[in-house]
């Protein structure tokens, strides 16, 4: 999807390349029950939701304009099985049904608990984190390697033409570390 079609606001968004690489990394099912942490504009739960034709998508996010923006984008997209739980993570979490799928977009350095928390709703749970700091980066890899957990981890950059008169330049933005885990046998074929 286009990021002109969402309603966007002064929030963050995961730009329309970066959410096809991490909604693709998260393999959801049609009966998916995903958490989007952190969903900011409400981009990948909108994308997602399309996927989910029996399943539920909670956009859950703790900002007052993002809640806004995301309640907006719904309207704008139908995503009739998208739920907006305003709060933070993991608190909000903790009455939500047990997740198979989670995308983790931001925690305000709750990442450890989110986690903790997920895994014991659903060790099973597939997770995609995206980061772009390199801080970040380094707690994520600490926590997998505390845990023993193999990740997948792949660096998505992303240059976009601009026209400069009569030439047309790449701009770039800013990598993003995409991780990926969990999940381990739900989608075997064979």
């Amino acid at each position: 999807m286009r990021d002109e079609l969402f309603i966007r606001g002064d929030v963050p968004m995961t730009k329309s390349e970066v959410r096809a690489v991490s909604i693709s990394k998260l393999e959801l099912e049609p009966d998916s029950v995903l958490y989007d942490i952190g969903a900011g504009t409400g981009s990948v739960s909108i994308e997602a939701s399309r996927y989910l034709t029996e399943g539920r998508v909670y956009a859950i996010e703790k900002k007052a304009e993002a809640v806004d923006l995301i309640k907006a984008n719904k309207e704008r997209f139908g995503a009739s099985c998208l739920e907006i739980v305003e709060g933070t993570a993991p608190e909000a979490l903790d009455a939500l049904e047990a997740p198979t799928h989670v995308f983790i977009g931001g925690t305000s350095g709750t990442m450890d608990q989110v986690l903790s928390l997920v895994l014991k709703k659903n060790p099973g749970t597939r997770i995609v984190i995206n980061v772009i700091a390199l801080e970040s980066l380094a707690e994520i890899l600490s926590w997998l390697k505390r845990h023993s957990v193999k990740a997948e981890i792949v660096q998505v950059q992303i240059s976009k033409g601009r026209e400069a008169g009569d030439y047309h330049l790449m701009m770039g933005q800013n990598p993003v570390y995409v991780v990926s885990f969990g999940g381990e046998g739900r989608n075997d074929i064979g």
